[in-house]
């Protein structure tokens, strides 16, 4: 049976969403790999329920190298074709062909910034910008910082990156803490994901 306690987000309300919230959301994430798993499932996510994505996420680890960026920026219209026909994840041919664009772009972004952890974090100053939510407080669809960083990745052709995606991807990788006021997440220490050397190319 689910766990139901108060105590967390009052979205995290099933075994997957429970785990999900309580190990990764929030927790910061410096490597890149990580990072890039998270956009490309953030864009997925787009019109659908995160449970629906989260519910698929091994099937997108499957299919999508382990979200390896260098192997995912060499996949190619026939990559397409064959994750396209996968029912293991959401068919959607524009998201699968974005993660490849996004991947691409990705490998541009770490040969300019030495990293995807560094540029996407320099949006935050380097550091979680910690808000505690509640009534008073509501978790905003998007923020200055989220329009910055859509606006950044668009430039590099990043494609499924609109603001609210943006927010949503700060949010799970640890950019914004918006756990809400009284969550046992909330004052977690958020050490378990490090930084990682940059993929060869």
């Amino acid at each position: 049976m689910p766990d139901t306690d108060q105590t967390r987000c009052a979205w995290a309300t099933t075994d997957a969403m429970i785990q999900y919230h309580d190990d990764e959301w929030g927790v910061p994430s410096r490597d890149d790999q990580h990072l890039f798993e998270m956009l490309v499932l953030e864009g997925a996510q787009a019109g659908l329920s995160w449970s629906t994505i989260l519910n698929k996420r091994e099937g997108y680890r499957a299919l999508f190298a382990g979200f390896e960026i260098d192997k995912v920026a060499r996949f190619t219209e026939k990559d397409v074709e064959r994750i396209v026909l996968d029912a293991r994840i959401v068919r959607n041919r524009a998201k699968i062909a974005s993660a490849i664009t996004n991947a691409r772009a990705v490998q541009q972004i770490q040969r300019e910034h030495g990293s995807f952890a560094n540029f996407v974090w320099s949006f935050v100053g380097g550091e979680t910008i910690d808000t505690p939510r509640d009534a008073d407080n509501p978790t905003p669809a998007s923020t200055p910082e989220s329009d910055a960083l859509s606006h950044a990745l668009k430039k590099y052709g990043c494609k499924f990156v609109g603001t609210t995606i943006c927010y949503a991807f700060m949010q799970a990788t640890g950019m914004v803490n918006d756990h809400v006021v009284g969550c046992r997440s909330r004052g977690k220490p958020k050490t378990k994901r490090k930084t990682v050397a940059k993929s060869s190319q």
